[in-house]
């Protein structure tokens, strides 16, 4: 395993400048609060004063339909939360095809494997519609956990939870081929 240590990398510059900014979070605490009673979302574990501390870290964008929020290979050191709109989860193969693997609706997250170890992206992530997100950098995050380290151990069990239940999910659907018979 390589132990080189990856360059720094800030997404605002390169990535987000692509898209509209909106603000804090913070703004959009009471869409945010919305989003928790319909779906599914990271702030589903925060009560308000929770959702709107955790806000109070993160800015808000905007992404035509068609856009790359997140490309493969890229480095990250960001999550993105979807506010709005809907984000397809692309996957490149050998050969150059691009397979659509997933889609993040209101409420989901995406990028949080590179917010934790600022390796490459895994995977594109690319609006199918308009769509607008929050971003949480690991700075972010860090500073979150020096401020209100209770808050940012909740975060991280959240995310934690959320990366075994994918990496479960994912073992399941491959572990038939890769042993050759279903579970």
């Amino acid at each position: 395993m390589n132990n080189v240590p990856l360059p720094p990398h800030v997404p605002s510059e390169e990535l987000l400048s692509r898209f509209e900014y909106l603000g804090s979070a913070s703004t959009f605490i009471d869409d945010i609060q919305e989003i928790v009673k319909k779906s599914l979302s990271i702030f589903e574990g925060f009560n308000r004063q929770e959702s709107t501390l955790l806000c109070d870290y993160m800015e808000c964008y905007g992404a035509p339909s068609r856009s790359v929020v997140l490309k493969e290979a890229d480095l990250g050191d960001f999550l993105i939360i979807i506010l709005t709109g809907k984000v397809h989860i692309t996957k490149r193969a050998d050969n150059g095809a691009e397979t659509i693997v997933g889609e993040v609706g209101p409420g989901g997250f995406l990028g949080e494997m590179s917010l934790f170890d600022g390796r490459h992206r895994f995977a594109s992530c690319i609006t199918s519609e308009p769509t607008d997100f929050a971003v949480l950098t690991r700075d972010q995050l860090n500073e979150i956990l020096i401020d209100h380290p209770r808050l940012g151990n909740k975060l991280l069990l959240i995310l934690l939870q959320s990366m075994t239940e994918r990496l479960r999910d994912a073992t399941q659907r491959m572990l038939p081929a890769i042993i050759g018979t279903a579970i």
